[in-house]
């Protein structure tokens, strides 16, 4: 199997993942149904479900037109059918959803969204967070509490470190500023930081981010950290007292 990258909107992120040997393919989040559709015409592609984090119309944009033309089905969580468009197929959390390409962990994680689902894809090493972790980041809370999100996020931590995150934008310059403003003496954010501005310098997405990386450098995953707390002038050693204080100062950052 491959994934490839597809570039959606302004800077949205959609997947598309594929057998080499069957043709058969499956779109994770696609935003706007033409660049999907000249992926797999290009490669001669049999698209056959479209996969969709979560309801916003930057994820769920080109369902009606995919579906129209491939007849491919939809999947999504099923607590949020009623805003998913052309949905066939009901998600639950926890659930391990099988299909001609793949086994998949379906992972429930609201806070930007209340029907917020991640796909974990052991067989890829793989991990689709949709906009609840980003690359240096995490989504703005839109739907949910600072308590879900905090949890969703702790659930995400606990995948293999060497797991693969593909999110839904690329967002990882400006969310590194946040970072470094916060955590300047961090090394590892710094060597980071590097090779960032490299793959934009080469026109590159800084996306798939590794797991470990985030563990280090991402500010919303360090919550726990005391120098990280004293300098947001928090004493009383709360992670979600500091993750909150996070978030909110990103918000207007």
């Amino acid at each position: 199997m491959k994934i490839i990258t597809v570039k959606c909107l302004i800077d949205n992120y959609s997947y598309i993942i594929f057998n080499e040997k069957t043709s058969i393919a499956i779109a994770i989040d696609p935003s706007e149904a033409d660049p999907i559709i000249t992926e797999i015409e290009k490669k001669n592609l049999k698209l056959k479900y479209i996969l969709n984090t979560h309801h916003h119309f930057d994820h769920v944009g080109g369902n009606s037109k995919l579906k129209g033309k491939y007849n491919c089905k939809v999947a999504g969580f099923g607590k949020d059918k009623h805003r998913i468009p052309e949905i066939d197929i009901n998600l639950k959390d926890g659930q391990k959803w099988k299909n001609e390409l793949f086994e998949c962990e379906i992972l429930y994680v609201p806070g930007h969204t209340s029907g917020h689902i991640s796909i974990y894809i052991k067989e890829l090493n793989a991990l689709f967070t949709g906009d609840t972790l980003f690359s240096l980041g995490c989504g703005r809370i839109f739907e949910g509490t600072y308590d879900q999100m905090f949890s969703s996020l702790d659930k995400l931590k606990k995948f293999p470190k060497n797991t693969k995150i593909y999110c839904g934008h690329e967002y990882t310059k400006k969310n590194s500023d946040f970072c470094l403003h916060i955590d300047p003496q961090n090394p590892n954010l710094i060597n980071k930081i590097n090779d960032i501005n490299l793959n934009i310098k080469n026109n590159k997405p800084t996306i798939p981010s590794i797991l470990k990386d985030e563990l280090e450098c991402n500010i919303f995953l360090r919550t726990d950290n005391l120098e990280i707390q004293k300098q947001l002038g928090i004493n009383s050693g709360d992670p979600i007292k500091t993750f909150a204080k996070l978030r909110d100062l990103k918000d207007n950052f």
